[in-house]
């Protein structure tokens, strides 16, 4: 990634970049009902890295896989590039666990940018407590084998309903995370940090009382003449 892009999207929040690449045509790209476990951190920014489960079969999933070195579950936490999210599919599946505490400890120390499942992670409380951007759906005490297979790694998933496609760019902040197409990446983060701006000037406006018709948009060439002004005075 450019590294002027992911400086620009650490300051940017998901509702904005949802509206500039709705500018594009794209509804779908924010990932439906995951929430950070701990919403104190900074905006996780990282090319992604995916893990795509099916419906476990019974046969094929008893606790024993876990001994295979070449688990994909494995091998996807020990291969996520530093830089990178790792992305789950978990069907939006909530009932097991996409990963636990140790696989993400394991993902911080390697330099990831982060994890995110449509499903849920077991030892949340621990996970909350890293420094480790991670974002699910709900807790989940169960281990993934009780309900998932882990399949494929580094395709293109869904998660969330959002499509992912292996070095799309994952932006996760306080309300949850979205996906900016890869080849997009670089101008989407530019209009999203020009429209912060002019969006911190409409918040200060509206809270001094003024009304939002004309402002916001800025149809009266009033309001526009104003932002500038604010603009040059708060060197933005």
């Amino acid at each position: 990634m450019n590294p002027e892009t992911k400086a620009l999207l650490m300051g940017v929040s998901t509702a904005t970049l949802c509206t500039a690449l709705f500018k594009r045509g794209l509804r779908n790209q924010f990932i439906q009902d995951v929430r950070p476990l701990n919403d104190t951190l900074p905006n996780m920014v990282g090319e992604a890295y995916t893990l795509r489960y099916i419906p476990a079969r019974e046969d094929l999933n008893p606790i024993g896989v876990f001994l295979d070195r070449n688990h994909p579950q494995r091998v996807a936490v020990e291969q996520c590039p530093p830089g990178a999210v790792l992305v789950f599919d978990s069907r939006r599946n909530a009932r097991a666990a996409s990963a636990g505490a140790i696989l993400v400890s394991r993902l911080m120390v390697r330099g990831c940018a982060g994890v995110v499942t449509d499903g849920g992670f077991r030892d949340s409380p621990e996970i909350a407590a890293l420094s480790f951007p991670a974002y699910h759906q709900r807790p989940s005490a169960p281990t993934n084998l009780t309900q998932h297979q882990a399949l494929d790694i580094n395709v293109p998933i869904g998660c969330g309903d959002a499509p992912v496609f292996p070095g799309d760019v994952m932006v996760g902040d306080r309300e949850g995370v979205v996906v900016i197409p890869a080849g997009i990446a670089d101008e989407v983060a530019k209009e999203a940090t020009e429209m912060t701006v002019f969006e911190d000037f409409v918040g200060e406006q509206v809270l001094a009382g003024r009304s939002i018709l004309g402002l916001y948009p800025p149809t009266d060439p009033q309001a526009k003449e104003d932002f500038e002004a604010w603009r040059k005075a708060k060197s933005r």
